[in-house]
């Protein structure tokens, strides 16, 4: 195998051993040092972009004037909104292909596949960084990428060539022993650890596998931990490169791409764990929390209404064959629907070619078009409180598209057996040997390519196709000297973004227009918020306070655009999820976090906040004095941000920000 420059960049900063996670940022680093909770900037190499976040993202690279994109690689997918029930979807789809001829993106048209697995594929390469609007871009750490997941400002930013900031993180070493038992699989490794710690455990941490353990995990099976340490709050996810990545790359005729990616003998981590794979058994994330995990066997028996395979955590060719070696020649119980999301294009083609899809569709399975469908609540939809057995990444609740959904994270295997019993059942209970599935090595079948970029005198040439609900980005005004705003929402602890911005069949077709898009803003909380916010908007705009990880989950940025076209002026919680609490900055809004958590419980809802000398508050320390006008009384607050982050709040937002350091 080739050898690496990585590790000769790395080692040159600095003289001690360094994990690879700390041999990917060192090779990156162009802003700042390496020192924990420290702003660093990173060059960023390649972008993701898929279709419910990157329209936005194309908008603001029109806004920014920018000629063409400054990365190596940058792509563009169209994998979520791929319902065509009018002219809105396929007209986004129109102007994405547009916007990728105009900037020189690469695309990936309606039906072509899941971005994260089908960047991997065709454009992954070990050692290099990639930035994606999308929080499970970390998926492709799988073959020793440090890749992130972000708001669409800043991925635009990152394809104009501008670096990505974030906190030096720690990195949590997770040494995995021993072979997986028979029935268990990649889905239960990354459940456990949502079973050890819970949806906020790993937030400001970049994950990091090594050990033994590797040995039994193809790509695939690194994508799906990978995929879902998004779940854990993490930063990323990063294992090294061995045998399985070259022969991952060499499949798809990209060998010439290895590096070889490896922690220093004698590297040392900021947390350890370790997982003992032999003692591990199927496990499941009950509603309505990838954090609510159990094992299977205790939750045997209940009614089990839809099995569901498929998504970018569950992508690869085992997690569809094995459960066609499990359903052959039996059928799946009555009233149990059993859907198949394929991957992509040549994925479809190759289970085809070894007589999976068959299998699958003769035991009455559903078969769907490549893409993430359901998992985005994009038809595939349960009845209501009925069991959703699924391989997706999350279970939000209301995230499937039914309102008091009973959505369960599981395995390929939990969810077929459960699928051909009709009721939620271990599959180390069948009376049946677990099926040996072999990984295909020679190249997958040939299928619709993607489109690669234009010349660039071609491509300034072109312009872009915008559809009647194509809607230029509001623009926003900077920070006031005095803010004087409503408390209009007081919401608990993980609070996700799929609860602040709704996606869906519904929704999501508004992704392009803000005006519209925010009348669904807090819709599952409270669905009067829109028009109590627009109420108030011209008297000062208006205040929510959250608890604990608020804005966890979707990378989406109309969380935090759509509150702040309404009139959201700050948010204070006792702490943020990472993407969410960039995106409020990126748009103007303050995110300020309770210093004396007690506060949170004192004030009210429909209270009037005031901070005087706002401005000069955020510039002259961390924390922000807060007067509740309605009790008379004051409290502090942290705004945590950084000097960088300050300047962006100032001036309004990024946008902002970025014309006047023009």
């Amino acid at each position: 195998m080739p050898g690496s420059a990585i590790s000769r960049n790395a080692i040159s900063r600095n003289a001690m051993s360094h994990n690879a996670t700390q041999k990917l940022i060192a090779a990156h680093l162009v802003e700042g040092e390496m020192k924990l909770g420290e702003e660093i900037g990173l060059r960023i190499d390649q972008t993701l972009t898929q279709d419910a976040t990157g329209t936005l993202v194309m908008l603001e690279l029109e806004a920014m004037q920018l000629d063409r994109v400054q990365t190596e690689i940058s792509a563009q997918y169209v994998d979520h909104n791929l319902l065509q029930t009018d002219n809105k979807n396929p007209e986004d789809h129109l102007f994405l292909q547009s916007a990728c001829r105009r900037f020189g993106l690469w695309y990936s048209g309606p039906g072509g596949g899941v971005s994260h697995p089908l960047h991997q594929q065709h454009f992954g390469k070990p050692g290099k960084t990639l930035l994606g609007s999308d929080s499970h871009t970390p998926a492709a750490g799988a073959i020793g990428m440090l890749a992130i997941g972000a708001g669409g400002l800043e991925v635009a930013m990152a394809m104009a060539g501008r670096p990505f900031y974030v906190n030096m993180p720690k990195v949590w070493g997770v040494r995995l022993a021993g072979e997986l038992p028979p029935w268990v699989s990649a889905k239960d490794v990354i459940l456990e650890m949502l079973r050890r710690h819970g949806v906020k455990g790993a937030v400001g941490c970049v994950l990091e596998y090594y050990g033994d353990g590797l040995r039994q995990l193809s790509v695939m099976d690194r994508h799906v931990i990978a995929n879902m340490g998004t779940e854990l709050g993490a930063t990323s996810t990063v294992f090294p490169t061995d045998e399985a990545v070259h022969r991952f790359l060499a499949r798809h005729g990209r060998e010439a791409d290895f590096e070889d990616l490896q922690a220093d003998e004698g590297a040392n981590y900021d947390r350890h764990d370790e997982i003992d794979l032999s003692r591990l058994e199927p496990l499941i994330a009950m509603p309505s929390s990838p954090g609510n995990v159990s094992t299977v066997r205790e939750q045997s028996g209940a009614d089990v209404y839809q099995a569901y395979l498929g998504s970018s955590a569950n992508p690869g060719y085992r997690d569809f064959a094995v459960p066609a070696e499990m359903v052959r020649d039996r059928r799946i119980a009555a009233g149990v629907s059993l859907d198949i999301n394929p991957t992509s294009r040549q994925s479809l083609l190759e289970l085809m070619r070894d007589g999976h899809v068959s299998s699958l569709l003769a035991a009455g399975a559903r078969l769907h078009q490549a893409g993430c469908n359901g998992c985005i609540g994009m038809g595939q939809a349960p009845a209501k409180d009925k069991l959703s057995l699924r391989t997706v990444p999350r279970n939000f609740p209301g995230r499937s598209g039914t309102d008091d959904d009973q959505v369960c994270l599981v395995s390929p295997e939990t969810a077929t057996a459960s699928a051909l019993t009709g009721r939620v059942t271990d599959p180390r209970t069948l009376d049946r040997p677990s099926p040996r599935v072999v990984e295909p090595r020679e190249p997958p079948p040939r299928a619709a390519p993607l489109v690669g970029p234009v010349d660039p005198q071609e491509a300034r040439g072109v312009e872009l196709v915008k559809g009647g609900n194509i809607v230029s980005l509001p623009e926003f005004e900077p920070l006031p000297g005095k803010v004087v705003a409503t408390v209009l929402l007081k919401v608990g602890d993980n609070i996700s973004t799929d609860e602040i911005m709704p996606a869906g069949a519904r929704v999501l077709p508004f992704r392009s227009n803000i005006p519209q898009i925010a009348q669904f803003v807090f819709g599952p909380i409270d669905d009067g918020y829109p028009d109590r916010a627009k109420a108030c908007r011209d008297e000062g705009g208006h205040f929510v306070l959250g608890g604990h990880n608020y804005g966890q989950g979707s990378s989406r940025e109309h969380a935090a655009l759509a509150p702040r076209y309404l009139g959201l002026r700050g948010v204070i919680a006792k702490s943020f999820a990472r993407i969410h609490r960039q995106n409020l900055v990126n748009f103007g809004v303050l995110p300020l976090v309770f210093e004396n958590e007690r506060d949170f419980e004192s004030i009210e809802r429909d209270a009037r906040l005031r901070i005087v000398d706002a401005r000069q508050q955020i510039q002259r320390g961390e924390s922000v004095t807060v007067e509740d006008l309605d009790r008379d009384v004051e409290f502090a607050a942290l705004h945590q941000l950084s000097p960088r982050q300050i300047d962006v709040v100032l001036a309004g937002g990024l946008i902002n920000w970025t014309r006047q350091a023009v």
